[in-house]
């Protein structure tokens, strides 16, 4: 029989030479393996369209802004135009010189000696006066006179008549008839 240090070393060399032999690395042949391509092309595909569509609508909410800005800018500058039409219009109602002409074209009068009324006592001071058309004052001053070098004097030219002799030497021509004015039917 053989010792036990025998048995235990034949047995470590025997599992470690099964060790080696399932170690030993061999040669495997290369399996080629593909990736799908269809899912992979879809999805590319999408993205760029979606992409493109996106910047499609992006770029006509963009172009419809800028419609809607310049309409606006438009109708901005159509009421500021407006605006001002309708100030230059209420600065003229407002002239003081055309109220009072238009007062005195209804008949009032501008007195020549104001009177001013007191409101804390209720005390006039001035002379009372009425006022007539004799004595108002003019809002507007007479036109003025021309110089006699701008104003001349017409010049009157008379042209003599035609001799009445020579009508009684020609022989009378009959009466050319007369015609009736048409009337228009149009009317």
């Amino acid at each position: 029989m053989s010792s036990p240090a025998l048995q235990s070393r034949t047995r470590v060399t025997r599992i470690a030479q099964e060790a080696v032999d399932r170690a030993r690395l061999t040669v495997v042949p290369r399996v080629r393996t593909r990736a799908p391509r269809v899912p992979f092309v879809t999805l590319v595909s999408l993205v760029l369209v979606g992409g493109i569509v996106g910047l499609l609508l992006f770029n006509t909410s963009m172009q419809q802004a800028s419609f809607t800005a310049s309409s606006l800018e438009t109708q901005a500058d159509t009421l500021a135009a407006r605006e001002q039409t309708l100030r230059l219009e209420l600065d003229e109602l407002r002239d003081p010189q055309r109220v009072a002409l238009q007062a005195q074209q209804m008949g009032m009068v501008i007195p020549s000696a104001p009177v001013f009324l007191d409101l804390a006592s209720g005390t006039t001071s001035g002379v009372r006066t009425p006022a007539t058309r004799e004595n108002a004052i003019q809002l507007q001053p007479p036109a003025p006179i021309k110089p006699a070098n701008l104003a001349p004097a017409p010049v009157v030219v008379e042209v003599p008549a035609a001799p009445e002799a020579t009508a009684a030497t020609t022989p009378a021509a009959p009466a050319a008839p007369t015609t009736k004015p048409r009337k228009n039917r149009n009317r």
